[in-house]
């Protein structure tokens, strides 16, 4: 939120603002891009790579006075974590610390993070839930030489969005969104206004140029508030691949399109909305008819629990699904599963993560492969299991397209290069 409040707050001093996102993320940059007004990119050196990052940093900032990429977790928590990031790309960091119960203590945590790495270059500290200018100035007066105190947030009720079981509510869900950014970005829009703001280069790289291996080819696309879990650099890669994207939706039990070459059922929320996919005749039956006929399918996560048997919610109750994938599934209040993923194919690496609450109770058939988590775990751990039953590929990874454009091709019926 703090994020979200840096952007509005550049943009209502006329500033362009471009936002990014550390690691695998869906809810946050949704926020993120009602801030900012602008698409959401995710940069994480596992799943998306050094070089992916670096075209997409160089291409916001040929448009952007401001483009800012917020953490994920603690600075160097994770492997690889924020810092490592923010060291491969040349980034300055900006630390946020929560300072509500603290006082000069705030000034030893924000040296021993600007100290920790002296690869890093860490600019300056912002305090959070700061309750009134005398609180500021405790916490600022002993800060080494440096490292700028940016700015205090006040405590604000704004900045408290609701949460469920995979994170924060969607953006589209929170009615008076743009009013909590507003406040926010008043609250801090004077400090914002004159902060040191550093100034970057980063060198100018080109987008990779993708063979046209789904020339077209048109994609139906599940896309409504159960089928919600895109990344923007996956309908770019497949647009980049010569495909046409029919967005239609599942929830409004629309059918399958009968143009489409091929169907891609993403991730997001199915559990919310077992009811209206149980209800949802025409869309199954499409979706079926579309897999008697060849159609590939493409199916991440929640998109998986759209096509197995059926899906039990937490209060018990069993909701008949597309059944392409023999199975029941059952959601759970505890995680089932987090982390990043990887594929080794001979057409390349796909990588991935997944972070789902929903088991299968009756497993589907034997596995056509399984990921391997990355970075690795414990010898012998293996990840997510992937699932082959005729034109349809389907597991619980949400997946990195531009991580291997050409696997992705051929899942969804494109020619070989």
């Amino acid at each position: 939120m703090v994020t979200a409040a840096l952007a509005r707050a550049h943009r209502k001093l006329g500033r362009r603002v471009r936002l990014f996102k550390c690691g695998p993320d869906f809810l946050d940059p949704m926020v993120l891009a009602a801030a900012s007004d602008a698409p959401v990119e995710n940069v994480d050196l596992a799943m998306c790579g050094l070089d992916d990052a670096r075209w997409r940093l160089a291409r916001a900032a040929r448009d952007a006075d401001v483009v800012l990429v917020e953490g994920v977790m603690g600075l160097f928590d994770g492997d690889p974590s924020a810092a490592e990031l923010a060291k491969r790309l040349g980034l300055p960091v900006l630390l946020l610390i929560d300072a509500g119960k603290m006082a000069q203590t705030f000034a030893a945590i924000a040296h021993g993070l600007a100290s920790f790495d002296p690869e890093l270059h860490v600019w300056g500290v912002v305090a959070n839930r700061v309750a009134g200018a005398r609180h500021a100035a405790m916490l600022s007066e002993r800060l080494p030489s440096g490292l700028a105190f940016v700015g205090a947030l006040p405590k604000r009720s704004e900045a408290q969005l609701p949460e469920r079981h995979l994170g924060l509510f969607q953006a589209a869900e929170i009615a008076d969104l743009d009013a909590r950014l507003d406040a926010l970005a008043d609250a801090i829009l004077p400090w914002v206004a004159d902060a040191p703001w550093p100034e970057v280069d980063l060198p100018d790289a080109p987008a990779p140029n993708l063979p046209p291996l789904l020339a077209g080819k048109r994609i139906a696309v599940a896309e409504d508030a159960a089928f919600s879990f895109l990344y923007p650099a996956n309908r770019e890669c497949l647009e980049a691949l010569g495909a046409t994207l029919i967005p239609f939706s599942p929830v409004a039990n629309e059918a399958v399109p009968s143009a489409a070459d091929a169907v891609w059922l993403p991730g997001g929320y199915p559990e919310r909305f077992a009811a209206e996919l149980a209800a949802a005749e025409r869309f199954r039956m499409s979706l079926r008819a579309a897999h008697a006929a060849g159609v590939p399918i493409l199916a991440e996560c929640g998109g998986m629990v759209a096509v197995a048997t059926t899906l039990e919610t937490l209060d018990g109750q069993r909701y008949p699904m597309a059944g392409l994938l023999p199975g029941h599934v059952v959601m759970q209040s505890r995680l089932a599963a987090l982390g990043g993923q990887r594929l080794v194919l001979p057409e390349g690496t796909l990588t991935g993560h997944t972070f789902h609450y929903s088991r299968w109770e009756t497993p589907p058939q034997t596995p056509w492969r399984f990921a391997e988590y990355h970075p690795p775990r414990d010898k012998g751990a293996h990840g997510e299991a992937i699932y082959r039953v005729e034109s349809l590929t389907a597991s619980y990874v949400h997946w990195y397209f531009p991580s291997a454009p050409a696997v992705i091709a051929a899942w969804l019926g494109g020619k070989p290069e």
